[in-house]
């Protein structure tokens, strides 16, 4: 039932976006034809501009109850979407719908192309992205992905990268290339996205840490030693007036008081040792493949930083250990390997034998929580992570997604544990992270992501 939901959802979505304004020019409309089709629009009495929008959203079975006809782009976008959403198998002969919308796309290899880049031509970027999801889903056109011209036809995103390495081990050689290309393409840009924020945060954060209360004189951070000696501020007496107004010429004196700075603050000399150890477990089930892009991109990141040393593994019902490829994140992904059971408890058991430091490590699970391990053993193993010092941290979801599915029982628990569960998008993780390492209370952005 949800996924029906959902499905209809991305599909109106895709019907309303790019038709509500008539004002916006679609990627591939020439300025000349977006004028041409705003003033249209804009000539066009009310009620009709309103038939035609509900024209575009219900589809081509609608013609009849709107009265309305598309004609030009209007028309070819239409067709695309119709391809998708409309039309096909689910028609009687006389045109009228019997089960609802089905697809029309078929498994050609040409027609899909051409489609692909049709919705390029007509709707923006974001829109094409999940009509290609949708396209995938509905269709089951994974197959045809392993093709390299059906590669470079579409729109790469972080959806399109899990659904290739889903198929990576599919996948034949003269796709590979290709497929390398599309996934680094979508990296890069993420990097690009989040790399200099994540640093900035972070770097803060182990500063902080890493405060000293005896610093040497240019390591003392003035404006915390200020804050915190305020308590002691003085006010000094006040000179002889008769001898002040002797050298100045005025007859009033203001008061004037120091602070008396008995607590020093500072940070700790620069060091090139690790400061904190982190650790990002990651669930590589099938449906934490957004996830797993995103905790491969921040794996990166962190292991770039040399205040830090991070470790990622990600597991299934088997553990692996990809720590050595943090240089590049690409070779990360395509080392992941998506579906299968999922075991916590082994997981947790290989990342906890690894941990050499507790109070300076962070531990970040990442996972739906459909455990298939022993449930009591990953507990007791995640309290006596907590009590040996270890800051952890679980993530439902690492990715740009609404509420995920996960199992509210386990997350119940740890929650009780003090290791609460809730979901995460991309930009929050820098601050979590640092909140983490800070050993202050995790920045939860929701409390319906609590159990």
């Amino acid at each position: 039932m949800t996924t029906t939901r959902t499905t209809t959802s991305r599909a109106t979505t895709a019907r309303t976006t790019t038709r509500t304004d008539p004002m916006s020019q679609t990627p591939g409309e020439t300025t000349e034809r977006t004028t041409e089709r705003t003033a249209t629009a804009s000539h066009t009495p009310p009620d009709a501009e309103r038939l035609r929008r509900w024209r575009m959203v219900l589809g081509a079975d609608s013609a009849d109850s709107t009265g309305r006809t598309l004609t030009g782009q209007d028309a070819a976008m239409e067709g695309a979407l119709d391809a998708l959403y409309g039309g096909g198998a689910g028609k009687k002969p006389n045109g009228r719908g019997t089960r609802g919308r089905s697809a029309g796309l078929g498994a050609s290899a040409p027609s899909v192309a051409r489609w692909l880049g049709d919705i390029r031509t007509y709707f923006p970027s974001s829109v094409v992205q999940v009509m290609q999801r949708d396209a995938i889903d509905r269709l089951g056109l994974s197959a045809l992905l392993l093709e390299p011209e059906m590669l470079e036809a579409v729109e790469p995103d972080v959806h399109l990268v899990g659904t290739l390495l889903s198929l990576n081990k599919a996948m034949p050689e003269t796709t590979k290339e290709t497929a390398r290309a599309v996934v680094r393409k979508v990296v890069e840009d993420l990097e690009r996205r989040l790399e200099s924020r994540t640093r900035a945060t972070l770097t803060g954060a182990l500063d902080r840490s890493a405060r000293i209360s005896r610093p040497r004189h240019r390591d003392i951070d003035w404006d915390r030693t200020i804050r915190a000696n305020l308590k002691n501020y003085l006010t000094l007496p006040a000179p002889d007036a008769a001898t002040t107004a002797g050298d100045t010429g005025a007859t009033g004196v203001t008061p004037s008081g120091t602070v008396v700075p008995e607590r020093l603050i500072g940070y700790g000399r620069s060091s090139r040792s690790a400061k904190k150890d982190i650790v990002l477990c990651v669930d590589q089930s099938g449906s934490m493949a957004a996830s797993v892009v995103y905790a491969s991109v921040f794996g990166a990141v962190l292991a770039s930083m040399r205040t830090l040393s991070t470790r990622l593994v990600v597991f299934d019902t088997a553990v692996v250990d990809l720590t050595d490829q943090l240089d590049d994140p690409v070779d990360v992904l395509f080392g992941t390997q998506f579906g299968g059971g999922t075991d916590i408890n082994r997981a947790l058991a290989y990342c906890q034998s690894r941990i050499t430091r507790p109070a300076d490590t962070v531990v970040v699970l990442i996972s739906d929580l459909y455990e298939g391990g022993i449930r009591d053993e990953m507990l007791k193993r995640v309290a006596a992570m907590k009590a040996s010092g270890v800051q952890f941290v679980t993530l439902l979801a690492l990715s740009d997604e609404g509420a995920p599915a996960y199992d509210h029982e386990h997350a119940a628990a740890l929650g009780a544990l003090g290791a609460p569960a809730f979901a995460c998008t991309p930009d929050l993780f820098p601050d979590v992270m640092a909140a983490a390492i800070e050993k202050r209370p995790l920045p939860i952005p929701d409390k319906e992501y609590q159990p």
